[in-house]
């Protein structure tokens, strides 16, 4: 399955993203990001399913969570946040 990864740049923001796609029925995996992810001001992240990831990102954007960037490593994506 591909995973993709939703970044925050402070645990606070993670816990509660991971809290609200909980709810919406999403699992999502709570880690700290590679150090080549902390240089750009990303410190952790939650791992979803890949087919998931528009709807993770919905449930963000109307919860008001702040994220830094959505990453699909197997695409070769990585989205800014809005």
């Amino acid at each position: 399955m591909k995973v993709c990864y939703v970044t925050f740049r402070s645990i606070t923001f993670a816990q509660r993203g991971q809290e609200v796609l909980r709810r919406g029925g999403i699992s999502a995996a709570l880690t700290r990001t590679p150090r080549q992810m902390e240089e750009q001001g990303c410190g952790y992240r939650l791992g979803i399913g890949g087919h998931r990831r528009d709807e993770a990102v919905a449930l963000l954007q109307r919860a008001g969570i702040s994220y830094s960037k959505i990453y699909c490593p197997e695409d070769g994506d990585g989205r800014d946040a809005p």
